[in-house]
């Protein structure tokens, strides 16, 4: 594979990126962990699976966010991959200045001390491996150790500064052109 190197400017400017990628729908989640203050949490639409074996998943955090003090001194973290009935708690862990675990949510210590959040259907605890500072954020890689899969409901997604769902995400503005050619 040919290694492009770095250009002294950027060619994409940050507003035009933004633009780029409210485009592209991701799936929300909240990620928490253990502060020396506290619980600590943040919602994300970053959170990638990384690799099946090992098991692991990668998210990013802005360098500027409240989390990021706790997420760097943090050994493990859950992610709660959020449904569509959620779309409040993704907002309160979105908003700064807020008691993010207050009433009305719901949430329990694991016996490993992680915050969870009740009733989210799905949770993955990981144990973080690298933290990478990446530009103005950081890129977390942690590998998954254990896991709460409770039923399967419809997904929390976030497109186009929005909060939605896969049946009610508007169709795209253009029609999509053809397939590209496979590489290699």
């Amino acid at each position: 594979m040919a290694r492009r190197e770095p250009t002294a400017a950027p060619t994409v400017d940050p507003g035009t990126l933004r633009r780029v990628f409210r485009r592209h729908a991701a799936g929300v989640a909240v990620v928490t962990l253990t502060g020396p203050a506290g619980p600590v949490g943040f919602t994300a639409t970053s959170v990638a699976s990384l690799s099946a074996t090992p098991p692991l998943l990668s998210l990013s955090l802005s360098s500027t966010s409240s989390s990021a003090p706790a997420m760097l001194a943090a050994e493990t973290l859950v992610v709660h991959l959020l449904s569509s009935d959620h779309e409040e708690i993704a907002r309160r862990f979105a908003t700064s200045g807020v008691d993010r675990f207050a009433p009305p949510v719901r949430w329990r210590a694991l016996p490993t001390g992680e915050p969870v959040l009740s009733d989210v259907a799905v949770w993955l605890r990981a144990r973080i491996e690298h933290r990478i500072a990446a530009g103005e954020s950081y890129l977390v890689v942690a590998e998954v150790v254990d896991s709460w899969v409770d039923r399967a409901d419809e997904p929390l997604l976030y497109h186009d500064g929005r909060y939605g769902t896969i049946s009610d995400m508007p169709a795209p503005d253009a029609a999509p052109g053809p397939d590209p050619a496979p590489e290699g």
